[in-house]
This record gives structure tokens, C-alpha cells and sequence, in this order.
């Protein structure tokens, strides 16, 4: 069932390559007329999420963006949980670009209360002309303290028992102004797990797309498949889908997964619910951005 679902997303995502070819004349266009200067791909993907997790794309130098997630319960839990309305986690982060390709960024997330923080670096971005290169290459590393339970609840945890330490490499093509495509070979790092449920190092292999419908809406999805996960595991891989809705500095994109997580641990290691069986969440993302330094 996990690796159907892997390939009907990839099935889905190369049914719309012949139509995105159609909209590359524009490009091509430009690429002619300035044959000998190097020509940087932009946008392949309109925000730094994919969807919950990370894509390729780092904020500019002096912009800071202000992201609120927000997801709910879910939606088989019937009229008495208002579908999913009465339970509700958010996290509230900030992202902050150092320079056009360094990024940090900060957040708490209501989810079994953990704090995070990360680094962003774009190793090389895809490009066209004099210098030509065909993806774009975003390192990502990040760290979280789960401060759930609290200690004096459990007084066997210590500080370094809560951490949890994530890497991933961000690989993504804009095959056209309307397709992009990103893998993400990741590890989650957890000192301390119930190791009967769990590993210390999950690997897990990410595959995210985006698809642009109008100048201002896209469709994007998301899948993370673990690759070792203990036998019998009670979590699920992570498959999500999102409707992103572009209004001038904001970006609103609306969400159906089936994780309540917000952070890569919880995303990729701790998702619950069977999305093929309707343990599904609605949720959403709002991002303003805001430049603090001019140009």
C-alpha cells in the first residue's frame, strides 16, 4: 500500500508533463535572446514549505517570514469532535534570511510542545544560459527539544533525552513555469525513543511536487516514505496534499494529511493516522513576509 501510493503520485506528477512543456516557450524565448549570460530559476516553489515540510526555497537577504500552521483533528471523528474542528495544534515560527542562499529559523509548536530551530543553505540553484545547471541543491539541518512530558512528570528525561536532530538534502527541478518536482533524502536523529515503536535514526526518502493552476494558485502534494521503520510500527508514512493561494505578500495554503505534526519528527516519525482509512486532518498555513533590509 505505501509504495502505491508512491507510485500513483509519481504517475500523477508525470501526467501533467506534457502539458507543462507547453508553457516553456517563454523561457526558451529568453534563454535565445540572452544566449551567453547565466539565467537563475526562480520560484520552484512559491513558499519555503512544500507542503509540512521543507522545499528547496530560502528566504532573501533581509526578509524575514512570520509562518502560522495550524491543524486540526481529524476529520472521521464525527459531529461530536465538529470533524476534526475541536482539536487544534499550531506552531508559530519565523524564518530569516541572512543572505539571498543562508537562512535560520525558530518556532514552537503546540505538538507535544516542542521548540526548533534550523538552518538553510542553497548549495546551487538550477539555471539556463552561459552557466547551466539542472537542479536546485537546499541543505537543511535542524534541531527540536520536546519539553512534553514535563520533568517533574517524568524525572528520568533530561535535556538531551528531548532532542531530536534532523538533515536533509533538498533536490528539486522546475521542469516548466507551471511543474516542479523535489526529492528529499532525509535522517531523523532521537536520542531517546521507546525502541519498540521506533528507531534512534529513521531514514526516510521525501517526494514533493507542485503544480501551478493560475498565476495565482497551485496544487502541491507530498509523500515521506520511512525506509527502516521498527516492524510493526504503529505510525504511518506521511502523505499530504496542499492548495497554495497566493495574495500579494501573503501565501495561504490550505491542507488535508494525515499528520498533525508541524516539525520533521513528528512529520516523518510520529504520524498516526492511516490517511487510506480516513484518519485525515485539515489544516492550513498563513506566511507574511516582511523586508528588513532594503536592497
Amino acid at each position: 500500500m505505501r509504495l502505491s501510493i508512491v507510485v500513483l503520485i509519481v504517475l500523477f506528477s508525470a501526467s501533467f508533463i506534457p502539458l507543462a512543456h507547453a508553457q516553456d516557450d517563454l523561457l526558451k524565448e529568453l534563454e535565445a535572446s540572452e544566449p551567453d549570460k547565466k539565467i537563475l530559476t526562480e520560484a520552484t516553489f512559491k513558499g519555503t514549505r512544500a507542503v509540512n515540510g521543507h522545499s528547496v526555497e530560502t528566504k532573501g537577504e533581509g526578509e524575514l517570514e512570520f509562518l502560522i500552521s495550524h491543524r486540526f483533528g481529524r476529520l472521521n471523528s464525527g459531529a461530536y469532535n465538529f470533524w476534526g474542528l475541536d482539536d487544534a495544534f499550531i506552531r508559530l515560527g519565523f524564518e530569516y534570511g541572512i543572505t539571498d542562499k543562508l537562512g535560520v529559523g525558530i518556532g514552537r509548536n503546540s505538538f507535544n510542545k516542542i521548540y526548533d530551530g534550523y538552518v538553510k543553505y542553497k548549495i546551487v540553484g538550477q539555471s539556463t544560459g552561459s552557466v547551466s545547471f539542472p537542479v536546485t541543491i537546499t541543505g537543511f539541518a535542524s534541531a527540536g527539544i520536546q519539553t512534553f512530558p514535563r520533568s517533574i512528570d517524568d524525572p528520568s528525561l533530561d535535556f538531551f533525552d528531548r532532542a531530536t536532530y534532523t538533515y536533509q538534502l533538498l533536490i528539486a527541478r522546475k521542469f516548466s513555469p507551471g511543474l516542479s518536482l523535489q526529492l528529499t533524502p532525509t535522517i531523523v536523529h532521537s536520542n531517546r525513543v521507546d525502541q519498540q515503536i521506533l528507531n534512534n535514526d529513521q531514514y526516510a526518502l521525501g517526494l514533493a511536487g507542485r503544480y501551478k493552476l493560475t498565476r495565482s494558485l497551485s496544487l502541491n502534494a507530498e509523500y515521506f516514505y520511512r525506509i527502516n521503520p521498527v516492524e510493526n510500527s504503529p505510525y504511518y508514512n506521511s502523505l499530504a496534499f496542499g492548495f497554495d493561494i497566493e495574495t500579494g505578500g501573503h501565501i495561504f495554503q490550505l491542507i488535508v494529511s494525515n499528520t498533525q505534526g508541524m516539525v520533521e519528527r513528528t512529520i516523518i516519525n510520529e504520524t498516526a493516522g492511516d490517511f487510506t482509512k480516513g484518519d485525515i486532518h485539515f489544516g492550513f498555513n498563513i506566511t507574511r513576509t516582511f523586508q528588513l533590509k532594503r536592497n
